[in-house]
């Protein structure tokens, strides 16, 4: 079984949309106050809105992370200079890590998202 749905849970809809649709390069599906949905190649990512959310959200945002593989070093840092205007959290500079060169942001939620250049 193959996931096809991952799940935001937001306290801004509109804005994390908005944030989203520059990160994904294209606009949401589907949109409400509660919940946008974006249709990307291989998979949908939902932005509920926390506050709607049942059963209730009872952990904090960052317990996982949206990868995102690039091809180059300089795709990398053009990356990380697109996502701190975006207003992203830098975690994690630009480094050297067993599986390639990374970074790691964070969206006003805690959303963890982490560029890489796969180690060849």
């Amino acid at each position: 079984m193959n996931p096809s749905y991952l799940l935001l849970y937001v306290t801004d809809v509109a804005k994390s949309a908005e944030l989203y649709s520059q990160i994904f390069s294209t606009t949401p599906v589907e949109q409400s106050p509660g919940f946008a949905l974006f249709a990307l190649d291989t998979l949908r990512v939902g932005l509920w809105r926390r506050e709607n959310v049942e059963p209730a959200v009872t952990a904090p945002a960052g317990g996982l992370e949206i990868g995102f593989a690039v091809e180059t070093d300089g795709e990398l840092e053009a990356t990380l200079q697109n996502w701190t205007a975006l207003g992203l959290t830098l975690l994690q500079p630009i480094e050297a890590k067993e599986f390639g060169l990374t970074m790691t942001m964070s969206d006003p939620d805690g959303h963890r998202l982490r560029a890489f250049v796969p180690a060849q």
